[in-house]
């Protein structure tokens, strides 16, 4: 009698907490299919380790003032070297330091005229080296110094293209958006024109080539070819070429890659 007594008093209780609700504590909710998302689900981790890809390769990127100094760096350190190895340097001379920093500018380059040439094996052995790492930092010369300095004249190229249309400053910023690729391309165009000029005109009459040698010399510079039959000999030329190859190989480079782009994105 007893453990009958027992047993309905067990199902009684069981029976009772089947009935019972949860506590406020144990309920559930089920979020409905057309209701918008919490932020703080989609809302990564302020402080987590995880960075967007973007954000984490944009963090990577080095600075345009860092990619100038280490182009300085790499100069200085090979007019160093090539001052110091100068008579292991064949060719024509005109002064030790601006020979050197001249050798270090066509090496690095790929030009290469040859009318500095090494002629011992720790010199040639030294070239082989600072022309490798010299197409690294080369390039990332190129993508930083070119994108500012195109960027710089794009609007102003722009404005000369639409002088006479009356526009809002908005519209203009979204019409430079909006065909971006083309100006920086009509732009490089433009520079690169100039400084073809501008070498020719130099070379005809500076190092007294005719007209078309000096439009030869430039065509080979600009394109690395570099044949060596036609090269800047004099101190002053020299020095105009220190910077003048270095401008027009990076602006060439640029008008390819825009061009490229400009036929991927009509494709």
């Amino acid at each position: 009698m007893s453990d009958s007594n027992i047993q309905q008093a067990l199902l009684a209780d069981n029976s009772n907490a089947l009935q019972r609700k949860p506590s406020e504590g144990a309920k559930r909710f089920r979020r409905s299919r057309s209701a918008p998302r919490s932020e703080t689900a989609e809302k990564p981790q302020e402080n987590g380790p995880w960075l967007p890809a973007k954000e984490l390769f944009k963090e990577m990127r080095p600075s345009f003032r860092m990619v100038g100094f280490l182009l300085f760096a790499y100069l200085l350190v090979g007019v160093v070297i090539f001052y110091l190895v100068m008579d292991q340097i064949s060719g024509k001379r005109t002064n030790r330091v601006l020979d050197a920093l001249y050798f270090c500018i066509v090496t690095m380059t790929s030009v290469g005229y040859g009318d500095l040439v090494p002629n011992s094996d720790t010199t040639k052995l030294l070239a082989s080296a600072y022309v490798f790492t010299g197409m690294a930092v080369i390039a990332l010369f190129v993508s930083k110094a070119a994108d500012y300095l195109v960027e710089k004249q794009e609007v102003l190229f722009y404005k000369a293209l639409h002088m006479n249309m009356k526009s809002s400053e908005a519209k203009m910023l979204r019409r430079i958006e909006m065909n971006k690729t083309q100006y920086k391309f009509y732009t490089c165009a433009l520079l690169l024109v100039t400084t073809i000029v501008v070498g020719t005109v130099f070379l005809w009459k500076i190092e007294k080539l005719s007209l078309v040698d000096s439009f030869y010399c430039v065509c080979a510079t600009i394109t690395t070819l570099g044949y060596g039959d036609k090269s800047f000999s004099s101190k002053l030329g020299r020095t105009f070429a220190v910077f003048w190859i270095i401008t027009s190989t990076i602006i060439l480079a640029l008008f390819f890659m825009y061009l490229a782009e400009i036929y991927t994105e009509r494709r």
